[in-house]
């Protein structure tokens, strides 16, 4: 079964089979313009919940992307390296960043979910 959650900082976290697949949001990918580079955590790295493991650059800014929970990254998305746009084009799909073997897969359930994220955006 798939579940996605939301976290404060605009990062979006798909679960599946014990792995988080992790993208930033529409929201995030919006406020940013056109995404012009991407770095991206290598495959085996530890992470701490919290931690700024990525960088987005775009025309506007260069932003931070946090791990939203605890685990080893297994995959960095090659596609948006090779095509930063991506993130423009499909921010919750095809243009995830990174994923992770979660430490501690109830973790997942204190993020935000649909309607506490939406919520939290009405905020800003």
């Amino acid at each position: 079964m798939t579940t996605l959650r939301y976290t404060k900082d605009h990062e979006w976290v798909r679960l599946e089979d014990g792995i988080a697949t992790v993208g930033i949001t529409e929201h995030a990918q919006e406020a940013l313009g056109d995404v012009v580079f991407v770095e991206l955590p290598d495959p085996g790295r530890e992470v701490e919940e919290g931690e700024a493991c990525s960088v987005v650059e775009s025309v506007k800014a260069a932003s931070d992307v946090y791990a939203p929970l605890t685990g080893r990254v297994t995959e960095s998305n090659q596609a948006i390296i090779d095509d930063p746009a991506l993130v423009n084009r499909d921010s919750g799909g095809e243009g995830w960043f990174f994923k992770l073997a979660l430490a501690d897969v109830a973790a997942f359930d204190a993020l935000l979910d649909e309607d506490g994220y939406q919520a939290f955006l009405e905020t800003l």
